[in-house]
């Protein structure tokens, strides 16, 4: 976490640096391109932190980790764009202008300069910059890291309460100090109008966005059912699919309580997420895309879910063209496959049922749900992590370890999950 914190900074101070280098010969002035006051670009230093995280692997092949690189870079450029829309309702960037783009947010120049970072990175800079860190003494480091944390947050806040309309809707001095880390109101102005300017001035083309309604459209009551509903169907599909080719029944759920699949919900999910405004593409544009997005997420699930858990949950190393048996090619296809059956045929119909819940009635099944669920991944989690460290022979440090072990043993951990290797 040491190091991954100062490959953040400085992988953000470095995208700030080439954001800015690129606005001030687009406009012949220097702009600072960040989105909070300070000189740092986050969306570098998170794209920087996964690659170095999910991508090791395939360091060997600069082809790949381009590839990789840039659906990671991508996929985070599109996610903060997202992200801020939803919250914020405002459009920060927008490349409809480019031939080929994903929604506005990620085009495939920005996509493509993504990837050559991340080769760049993974291959050259990640030795340069561990052994730089390397050389610094722990104890100052870590001063400096604590120091640098906790200004960027101070910026953070500043910046997120300016956006929120914080100090319009607190005019008042005495509620401005009370709300906003107690500063004075004339510095609170003063902040104000910089950001403001700064603001506006990087990011002229900001347009505003409607609010939307329970399940209406692609909102987060839609997102989250489809979630649930494709887990779910993901699970029943995987668990067919053993009896007919394997000849056995056997558990492919996720989580300990329930038949959820939780690759498939996210899969499901997130599909409809980067695709809804490409519904109506043609069937060979959305097979294409599913190819490429289903096979890249699930490759990062099984690096997120070997590093946390030190579990391997599949391994298509004997099937022909596969990348670190992870994933292979006819897969790849198969998700391809599903994105056009799901996006051309099913969600239509599933996208109605959803929105025939009523609004008061649909937002507390939705709570209900997502405790559930927060409940049910917790308790997994724990589970897997006491599955491997009892490989280990650790003992159960406290109740709840004690309690994991007497209802999850080893026994029920191979029921659940039959297809788990232990890994190094």
């Amino acid at each position: 976490m040491y190091e991954l914190l100062w490959l953040f900074l400085i992988y953000s101070f470095l995208g700030w640096i080439l954001e800015c280098i690129y606005a001030a010969c687009k406009n012949k002035s220097f702009i600072n391109r960040g989105v909070i006051g300070g000189p740092f670009c986050c969306i570098y230093g998170v794209s920087a932190v996964l690659c170095t995280l999910l991508l090791p692997e395939l360091r060997n092949s600069v082809f790949f980790l381009f590839l990789g690189s840039s659906i990671l870079y991508g996929g985070c450029e599109w996610l903060f764009g997202k992200i801020l829309e939803r919250v914020y309702h405002k459009r920060w960037w927008n490349y409809e202008n480019h031939k080929y783009h994903i929604d506005g947010y990620v085009s495939i120049f920005s996509a493509a300069l993504g990837g050559i970072l991340g080769v760049v990175s993974i291959k050259w800079c990640n030795p340069l910059f561990l052994s730089l860190i390397g050389k610094i003494p722990t104890g100052i480091g870590k001063i400096v890291l604590v120091v640098i944390v906790i200004l960027l947050s101070l910026d953070s806040c500043w910046t997120y309460s300016y956006i929120l309309g914080l100090p319009q809707r607190f005019p008042n001095t005495e509620k401005i100090e009370n709300r906003v880390l107690k500063v004075s109101a004339r510095m609170n102005s003063w902040i104000v109008k910089q950001l403001k300017k700064r603001l506006e001035k990087a990011y002229p083309n900001i347009q505003k966005e409607e609010t939307e309604i329970f399940a209406e459209g692609c909102s987060f009551y839609k997102l989250f059912w489809l979630f649930v509903i494709g887990a779910f169907l993901g699970d029943i599909t995987e668990t067919i699919f053993c009896r007919i080719t394997a000849g056995v029944w056997m558990s492919r759920s996720s989580l300990v309580w329930g038949a959820f699949s939780v690759v498939w919900g996210l899969g499901i999910a997130g599909a409809t997420w980067v695709l809804y405004n490409y519904r109506e593409k043609s069937d060979s544009a959305l097979f294409l895309f599913g190819t490429v997005l289903g096979g890249a997420f699930e490759y990062v699930c099984s690096v997120f879910t070997e590093v946390v858990f030190g579990q391997v949950f599949w391994d298509y190393s004997e099937i022909p063209f596969n990348l670190g048996g992870r994933i292979n090619l006819l897969y790849c296809f198969f998700w391809g496959i599903a994105a056009v059956v799901w996006l051309k045929k099913l969600y239509p119909h599933v996208a109605k049922w959803i929105e025939k819940i009523p609004i008061r009635l649909g937002k507390w099944l939705t709570a209900g749900m997502v405790i559930f669920l927060a409940a049910d991944v917790i308790v997994s989690s724990a589970a897997l992590m006491r599955y491997d460290a009892r490989s280990s022979k650790k003992p159960p440090q406290n109740t709840f370890e004690e309690w994991i072990d007497e209802k999850y043993d080893d026994i029920k951990m191979e029921k659940i999950y039959p297809n788990a290797k232990l890994t190094e």
